[in-house]
């Protein structure tokens, strides 16, 4: 099976082959979205499958407005989510709420009683979902553990063969995928940081918190991204927590005489001594074009299997810089560069 692009316009052909429980990756304002009907149980295994993803790490469903969540979800958060839903959907929040029994496979739920949200800001996407009429569910559409798609071409690299279609709306805009916020805890809880930040979603519901805990081996999830190695490329990749630290980085690489890259600002690019030859790939010019550009950064250098290293640019963890560094300790395996070796 060759996997089929389509454009914008063939929306309603990437519609039936959902409803014919066929896999169509779709766009979304974050990143590319590996779609599956929700209601159907055999095709929400399929996605698992596709991926390589471990069965218990639950799938975000993927609707088109506040009507259909209440179709699955249990009411009893209803209004905090309202007002959730109301200022930041379609947008990059996920909300996980208590299922209501017998409305979603065990499949999609990773095997818990609670099940993750969300409205994508993409008009192509919401017109699909409306299109089929039923949720999709949406995991990022690559291979479990590589860095997320933003472009319909790194879905092809990945999933070609194995999934029908790619709904091509170009690239995505944010580039990291959706905060998720917990209503199911005592205290809303972000599982995982995104564009929407902590101050964002107290402004709105008041108290919220952050869970930092390690989920353990016999732990279901409750979120994407908490227990599995994610976003990591071939090559080991190394945080640089200080601009003035890159330079002596650079040197004991270059010490190892094995290929490595470089991604950064442009401003801290222009600073180095690197040579023409040097592999390299600009973060932009701010923490938020960094964001925007991270995984399509990873990606490049993945293409290239002679990188050993990348030396990737840190940022302070608050506000977008939480969710940067999120992925990109996952992407590390949290290794820093340190300035004297252990």
């Amino acid at each position: 099976m060759k996997t089929a692009i389509l454009s914008p316009n063939n929306v309603q052909q990437a519609a039936k082959w959902l409803n014919e429980g066929k896999l169509v990756a779709f766009p979304t304002e974050t990143v590319y979205g590996l779609g599956a009907d929700a209601t159907n149980s055999q095709a929400a295994q399929s996605v698992y499958l596709a991926k390589g993803r471990p069965s218990d790490n639950p799938l975000i469903v993927h609707v088109n407005g506040p009507k259909m969540v209440w179709q699955y979800a249990d009411i009893q958060q209803k209004d905090t989510a309202m007002k959730l839903m109301d200022a930041f959907w379609p947008g990059p929040l996920t909300i996980i709420l208590p299922v209501k029994a017998g409305k979603l496979s065990k499949t999609v739920t990773g095997g818990l009683d609670t099940v993750a949200f969300r409205m994508p800001d993409n008009e192509t996407t919401l017109q699909l979902i409306s299109l089929l009429d039923k949720p999709i569910v949406g995991p990022s559409a690559n291979t479990s553990g590589k860095p997320s798609p933003t472009l319909a071409e790194h879905v092809y690299h990945d999933l070609n063969g194995k999934i029908t279609a790619i709904l091509d709306d170009g690239p995505t805009r944010v580039g990291l995928e959706s905060t998720v916020l917990d209503l199911t805890s005592e205290v809303p809880t972000i599982l995982r940081p995104g564009a929407i930040s902590l101050e964002q979603l107290r402004e709105v519901i008041g108290t919220v918190q952050s869970d930092h805990h390690q989920v353990q081996a016999g732990e279901i999830p409750k979120a994407p991204g908490m227990k599995y190695k994610h976003y990591a490329p071939q090559a080991q990749v190394i945080i640089i927590d200080s601009i003035s630290d890159f330079a002596p980085a650079i040197t004991r690489i270059e010490h190892k005489k094995v290929p490595f890259a470089v991604m950064a600002e442009q401003k801290v690019l222009d600073q180095l001594d690197l040579t023409p030859a040097q592999e390299t790939f600009s973060l932009g010019e701010s923490l938020a074009s960094a964001s925007h550009l991270l995984f399509a950064a990873l990606r490049q250098f993945d293409l290239n299997p002679q990188i050993k290293y990348i030396l990737a640019q840190g940022f302070s963890a608050s506000g977008l810089g939480a969710a940067y560094m999120n992925r990109l300790n996952k992407s590390a395996g949290n290794t820093h560069f340190k300035t004297q070796e252990d």
